[in-house]
C-alpha cells in the first residue's frame, strides 16, 4: 500500500488495513461457513449433503476469486466444481473453480462470453443439485446477458449514458435489470438447483434486489420506472432505438416482468450477506479509539463527490475551529458511495473528487488530514484507490500551478493529485464495499 508521506501516514495506514481487513471477501465468506461431516453449515441454514448430487459454485464480481477460494477451501473435494467472473486484474488463484476476467464498469464481450457460460451451467443443474451463488460489487456490470434484440453494444451505450449522467446504482440497476436475462430475478428462473447466495453488499442498506441486480431476488422495480429513470436525467433520446423499443413493449405489457416478491420460484432459494460498508466503518472507528483518538461516526454518505467532498472538509473545518462535536485529537468515519456527473474525458473518481473538494475546504488548517478510498482498491478507471489531503495541499497546488478547482470542474482530478503525490495506492483489494471516508484531527 502507498500512502503520501506524512506524520499521519502510519495511523491513516493503520485505519485503512482494519478496514479493509473486516471486509476482506475469503475471510468473510470463511466465517460464513463451516462444514462437519455432511453437514454444511451457512449463516444460520444447514443443508445436508447428502441429500444433494452435485455441489456447483457460480459467481460474480470484484471479489467473487477470493469469496471462491474460501468455499474451495471449506468444500474440499465435495465441491464439483464452478465458475466465477471478475473485473480484469482482479483474478485471484482457485484450484476447483475457474475464474475469467471481464469488464467494469462498463461491460464487455469477455463479460457477455463469461454470462452466457454461466447461465448454461446454472440451467443445467436439477432439484438434487445446492449451487452456491457469490456475489460481490461490480457483477451487474461483469455479466452482461441481454435479452434478444438487444446488443451489447446498445447495453454498452447505456450504461455509458447511465454513468456519464451521475445516476445513481440503484437507477442504473433498475434499467440494467429490464435489459437483462439474468438479473431482476431472472437467474432463479434459470435454475431448479437449491441455490445459497452469499453476499458481499456493496449496497448502502444492503437491499438484496439492489445488489448485483438482484439475480436471485425477486424484484420491485418495473419496466414503467425504468423509462422514467432515463428521462429524468434526461438521456431517453440518446440511449438506442432497440433498447427504448424494448422498454416502451415491456411498458405496453408485451413483455414479461421481472419476477415479483410472493412468486413460488424463490422458496428454494438463501442469502446471507457475509460483509457490508458498515463492518468496515466500524472496525476503522474500532482502531481509531484504539489509537487513543475521539470517534465521530457519521452516516452513510451519498449524493455528487465534490459536493459531498466540500461538505465534509466544512466538518473537518468546524471540528477545528469551534470544537463542538469534538476536542483534541479526533477520527471521523463514514461509509457510502458518491456519484460523479461527467462531462468532458477527464481522469479520476469519486473518492479522488472527494478529497480535492474536502482539501479546498480545509485549506490553511494545521494538523487536519481528509481521506478517501474506494474499498476495492480501483477508484474509478484509475490505478489509484482514492486520496488524502491536508490543510497544506490546497497552497502546495497553487506553488505548483496545479488548478484544484478547475480540475475538478473538468473531472480530471486523477493527474492534479498525481502531481501532488496525494493518491493513496492499494492496488486490488479482493473486496468491494462501497467508500470510506476519514477526518483525522490531531
Amino acid at each position: 500500500m502507498q500512502i503520501p508521506s506524512s506524520s499521519i501516514r502510519p495511523l491513516l495506514r493503520k485505519l485503512i488495513v482494519r478496514g479493509l481487513a473486516a471486509v476482506d471477501a475469503s475471510m468473510a465468506v470463511d466465517r460464513a461457513i463451516s462444514k462437519n461431516g455432511e453437514k454444511l453449515v451457512i449463516g444460520r441454514r444447514r443443508y445436508d449433503l447428502r441429500c444433494y448430487e452435485r455441489v456447483v459454485v457460480l459467481g460474480a464480481g470484484k471479489a467473487a476469486a477470493s469469496m471462491a477460494q474460501a468455499v474451495e477451501q471449506r468444500l474440499g473435494s465435495r465441491l464439483q466444481g464452478g465458475f466465477v467472473v471478475v473485473k480484469h486484474g482482479h483474478v485471484v488463484s482457485t484450484k476447483r473453480i475457474v475464474v475469467a476476467e471481464a469488464g467494469h464498469p462498463v461491460p464487455d464481450r469477455f463479460g457477455q462470453k463469461a454470462a452466457a457460460r454461466l447461465c448454461a451451467m446454472a440451467a443445467e443443474l436439477g432439484r438434487r443439485d445446492l449451487l452456491i451463488l457469490l456475489l460481490s460489487g461490480g457483477a451487474s456490470s461483469l455479466l452482461p446477458a441481454p435479452v434478444a434484440g438487444i446488443t451489447l453494444a446498445d447495453k454498452q451505450r447505456t450504461t455509458q449514458e447511465l454513468l456519464r449522467c451521475g445516476a445513481s446504482i440503484r437507477d442504473i440497476n433498475t434499467v440494467r435489470k429490464h435489459l437483462s436475462r439474468i438479473k431482476g430475478g431472472r437467474l432463479a428462473e434459470l435454475t431448479e438447483a437449491t441455490v445459497v447466495t452469499l453476499v458481499l453488499s456493496d449496497v448502502l442498506g444492503d437491499d438484496l434486489s439492489a445488489i448485483a441486480s438482484g439475480p436471485t431476488t425477486p424484484d420491485p422495480t418495473t419496466y414503467h420506472e425504468a423509462v422514467a429513470i432515463l428521462k429524468r436525467y434526461r438521456i431517453w433520446p440518446a440511449i438506442p432505438q432497440r433498447v427504448r423499443q424494448h422498454l416502451d413493449h415491456g411498458c405496453q405489457g408485451l413483455l414479461s416482468e421481472t419476477p415479483k416478491p410472493g412468486s413460488s420460484r424463490f422458496r428454494r432459494i438463501h442469502h446471507h450477506i457475509v460483509g457490508n460498508n458498515a463492518a468496515a466503518v466500524k472496525a476503522v472507528a474500532c482502531a481509531a479509539r484504539e489509537a487513543g483518538l475521539r470517534i465521530l461516526v457519521r452516516p452513510a454518505i451519498t449524493g455528487e463527490a465534490r459536493d459531498e467532498g466540500r461538505r465534509f472538509g466544512a466538518l473537518a473545518r468546524e471540528i477545528v475551529r469551534e470544537g463542538k462535536l469534538l476536542q483534541g485529537p479526533c477520527c471521523v468515519v463514514a461509509g457510502g458511495e458518491t456519484t460523479v456527473t461527467v462531462s468532458g474525458k477527464g481522469i479520476g473518481g469519486r473518492a479522488q473528487e472527494f478529497a480535492a473538494a474536502a482539501a479546498l475546504e480545509i485549506a490553511g488548517l494545521a494538523q487536519v488530514w481528509v481521506a478517501a478510498i474506494g474499498t476495492d482498491g480501483t477508484d474509478g478507471p484509475t490505478d489509484a484507490a482514492g486520496a488524502v489531503v491536508d490543510g497544506n495541499t490546497a497552497a502546495r497546488a497553487q506553488r505548483l500551478s496545479v488548478d484544484l478547482d478547475g480540475a475538478l470542474k473538468r473531472h480530471n482530478i486523477y493527474p492534479a493529485l498525481k502531481k501532488l503525490d496525494q493518491l493513496i495506492m492499494t492496488g486490488p483489494t479482493g473486496t468491494n464495499v462501497n467508500d470510506l471516508y476519514l477526518i483525522l484531527v490531531r
